[in-house]
């Protein structure tokens, strides 16, 4: 018996499984034709499957609405999209459909909130949570909703200045306030203590030395935000709970605070041996916040989560073709892809992002190690480990064959454009891939077009001010 790449992954993990499965003996996502998508675009093409980020809005909240019944919780829960995982227009306003709050961190953001609201996306009632260093020009975009009618826009402090720029402006409005608590970064981090938030030893002095009696804030929320995110780990718990510490110890001393912010941190795919268990973690969540209420005769609070990257990652995808095969000494084969990694997948270069990586074809030849490498002259434009093996593995081929080895990289669709700067100029000049959007009509079929092609030498050369 051979031993194919679809026996290596059969054995391996379950499969198929969720959004990955064989037909014809190509892959499909989310049960759509890649080779269908190959032959219509070409390569290399980027898509989001926006249904995808509906699912993943439905899921977290009917699982924290499970655990609010079942432990008789009194509190609300509220999801938040957080605008700077995937800026765009298409990915913003689906996940509206599905009555999601905002959060935002620059003031560049208002214009995307006045925008939305022009076009009836949201009434003027949308909770908005403004995260992010709080400049002058930012602080008074949020006073321009406030001006505009947004009642409940919500300025979370990262440091103890915020609060006298925002009493420069606020012109004696009474405006809604959010604490962020800067948490103690784990071990092995550069630094002890977050850049973000205040300190939670100096919290209470800053509270009634700024807040407590100040007529033009009301402080409504304390916020927290782990940056490995929400795992079951006693670093997790450890910070969890000291912020829910410092809940009950603002509470009790101000009645308008309600609201207790998770911030980010659900994880997503990166590999097909993934496991999560959504259900569990959630429900921890809220018995113990419910737990510490009850103990200490605290009513419990309205939970917020932000969730960027859990809800839109699953929903994108890259897709390659691989040029040319190069073994370059006795171990090493290089699979050469017809664009930029570090362009295209930034997350993978930078900070060593790990996704889910299938070929598209050949899933009955024979499998070797590889390393892919991008088109660029950069030394670290590579690709050769996934999360959980630590090697690529892919299927073997020949130059003679009658179709090109395809590959794709999955769930891509989370910051990978805001970090590579979309539509802007790339490394070596190799431009952004064409753009597809994936959605499904009334009737539950597929609907599929180019958002925005490749970009041009002409467009590139507008921006370097070369005159064309």
């Amino acid at each position: 018996m051979r031993n194919t790449y679809f026996h290596l992954i059969e054995q391996s993990y379950y499969f198929p499984q969720e959004g990955f499965d064989l037909r014809d003996e190509y892959l499909t996502f989310q049960g759509i034709s890649l080779k269908y998508l190959i032959e219509k675009y070409g390569t290399p093409f980027r898509f989001i499957y926006l249904p995808k980020i509906g699912e993943q809005i439905r899921k977290a909240r009917n699982l924290f609405n499970r655990a609010i019944k079942r432990n008789n919780y009194k509190g609300s829960y509220n999801y938040c999209y957080c605008t700077k995982c995937n800026h765009f227009y298409h990915v913003v306003s689906e996940a509206l459909k599905h009555g999601v709050n905002l959060e935002t961190s620059s003031a560049y953001d208002i214009d995307i909130i006045l925008n939305l609201y022009e076009e009836k996306k949201f009434d003027k009632d949308i909770l908005i949570v403004h995260n992010g260093y709080k400049t002058d020009d930012y602080l008074k975009r949020i006073l321009d909703l406030y001006n505009l009618g947004f009642t409940n826009c919500i300025i979370v402090f990262d440091s103890v200045n915020e609060i006298k720029r925002l009493e420069k402006h606020a012109n004696d409005k009474v405006v809604k306030i959010g604490l962020r608590m800067a948490i103690d970064e784990q071990a092995q981090s550069a630094y002890y203590t977050s850049r973000l938030g205040i300190r939670h030893t100096e919290m209470m002095d800053f509270y009634y030395q700024y807040i407590k009696g100040n007529e033009n804030v009301e402080l409504i929320m304390l916020h927290f935000f782990v940056d490995s995110g929400i795992v079951d780990s006693l670093y997790y718990w450890g910070e969890f709970q000291k912020a829910l510490n410092l809940y009950i110890e603002l509470k009790k001393h101000c009645d308008t605070l309600d609201s207790f912010n998770l911030g980010g941190g659900f994880p997503i795919r990166n590999h097909l041996g993934f496991e999560y268990n959504y259900e569990y973690m959630i429900d921890e969540i809220v018995s113990n916040i419910k737990d510490t209420c009850s103990k200490t005769g605290i009513p419990d609070p309205h939970i917020f989560t932000e969730f960027g990257r859990y809800t839109v990652g699953e929903s994108g995808a890259i897709i390659f073709e691989v040029l040319e095969q190069k073994q370059q000494n006795d171990t090493e084969l290089w699979y050469i892809i017809n664009n930029s990694l570090m362009n295209t997948i930034p997350d993978a270069w930078s900070i060593h992002e790990k996704f889910i990586l299938l070929p598209i074809n050949k899933w009955l030849n024979e499998y070797t190690r590889v390393n892919i490498g991008g088109i660029s002259c950069d030394h670290s434009d590579y690709y050769n480990s996934e999360d959980l093996n630590q090697e690529v593995l892919l299927p073997k081929y020949s130059d003679d064959d009658s179709e090109p080895l395809y590959l794709g990289f999955f769930h891509t669709g989370a910051y990978q454009d805001s970090i590579s700067g979309y539509g802007g100029i790339k490394h070596c000049l190799i431009p952004s891939p064409k753009h597809v959007i994936i959605d499904r009509d009334e009737k539950g079929n597929f609907i599929d077009y180019v958002y925005r092609n490749e970009q041009s030498a002409g467009e590139m050369f507008k921006i370097l001010g070369y005159h064309q």
